[in-house]
């Protein structure tokens, strides 16, 4: 598969990841500490690798390439 993410969606994907895993671990306080930050493992996958499954269903390519 061809990258279809570009560096600045990348860098935000990681970011909001990192973030989202962050708040069970009970990082935030024990208010965040549920099971739904496990959510960021997605965006912090696909920013790590640059490929956006969603992205090749719908034909969005935010790259240069």
């Amino acid at each position: 598969m061809t990258r279809n993410e570009g560096t600045l969606d990348r860098i935000v994907r990681v970011v909001i990841g990192l973030a989202l895993i962050a708040s069970p671990l009970g990082l935030y306080g024990e208010a965040y500490a549920t099971i739904w930050g496990w959510i960021g493992i997605v965006p912090l996958v696909t920013g790590v690798i640059g490929i956006c499954p969603g992205y090749s269903l719908v034909g969005i390519k935010t790259c240069s390439t």
